[in-house]
């Protein structure tokens, strides 16, 4: 998969080293956004937690903005990735099953769920998060799009792109909630729920198009 231009990306130091001196401040701001909250964590803790000075991180970041940017652009690389092996693994239902599964389990980390939570919730304030959230959501999105158009296809069906859209909100609406399980609930049975959604997935991609029998066409 080629790498895609996601969110809105700033002029940065390049090579091995400025890599993970990034990596560092990413992974301090996200336990500082975690444990305080996006306007609870200042750049001066940010840097403490990172083991580096302010001015240091000034020299990667222009402000907590710039950061939320770049967690929010790993996050849509990650789900791009996803996305390529739902397509591939739609090719036999048992991997599919495995695949979401897999992604069930993922969506419901406590602290990943913690960090996108107050992304989101700093996007219903700021127009500018708002604004590199649902910019990664329409590229996410579009791919999901691509990828239940092939694997329908490949089923026999040629949906009108409404029923297309309608598949990306509902499938985007389950993991979303997902996640809000995984902090409302986190007692939550993981291996019952991942087989609740891989049926409603099925359902969606396949209809009433049979599952092939083993060593079939």
């Amino acid at each position: 998969m080629a790498r895609r231009e996601t969110c809105l990306r700033e002029q940065k130091p390049e090579g091995a080293r400025a890599d993970v001196r990034r990596h560092q401040i990413l992974s301090a701001a996200a336990r500082c956004f975690r444990e305080r909250g996006f306007h609870g964590a200042s750049v001066s803790q940010i840097s403490k937690a990172a083991g580096m000075s302010a001015g240091h991180i000034y020299h990667y970041f222009e402000n907590k903005e710039a950061i939320i940017s770049e967690i929010v652009d790993q996050d849509l690389e990650h789900r791009l990735a996803l996305t390529e092996v739902f397509r591939s693994a739609a090719s036999s239902r048992p991997a599919l099953r495995a695949h979401i599964a897999g992604a069930v389990a993922r969506q419901l980390d406590g602290d990943a769920a913690a960090l996108k939570v107050e992304i989101v919730a700093e996007a219903g304030r700021n127009p500018r998060v708002a604004e590199i959230v649902r910019k990664a959501d329409s590229i996410g999105r579009l791919e999901l799009a691509s990828a239940i158009r092939d694997i329908r296809r490949r089923a026999g069906y040629d949906d009108h792109p409404g029923a297309i859209d309608e598949m990306v909100e509902l499938i985007s609406a389950m993991y979303g909630g997902v996640l809000m399980r995984s902090i409302t609930n986190p007692a939550v049975d993981a291996n019952a729920l991942a087989d609740r959604i891989v049926k409603v997935i099925e359902a969606t991609l396949y209809g009433d198009v049979p599952e092939a029998a083993p060593g079939g066409a």
